[in-house]
C-alpha cells in the first residue's frame, strides 16, 4: 500500500548551520580567533536551526 504524501514540505535548518559556522570562522579569522569565531557561529547556526525545527513542529 502506498504512502500518501505530506500535505506541507517540512523547513530545514541545515544550511543554517553551516552558513553559521563559515561566516564565525571568517569574523574570527578578522578577529584574529578564528576557532572562537567558528564555535561561536556553529552555535547560532544550531540556534537558529533548532529555532526553525521547533516552528515546523507548530505548523
Amino acid at each position: 500500500m502506498a504512502s500518501t504524501p505530506p500535505t506541507r514540505t517540512p523547513l530545514a535548518g541545515g544550511a543554517l548551520i553551516a552558513f553559521g559556522a563559515m561566516a564565525g570562522a571568517a569574523i574570527g579569522l578578522f578577529r584574529g580567533e578564528p576557532t572562537v569565531g567558528f564555535l561561536i557561529g556553529t552555535g547560532a547556526g544550531i540556534a537558529l536551526a533548532i529555532a526553525i525545527w521547533l516552528l515546523n513542529l507548530r505548523r
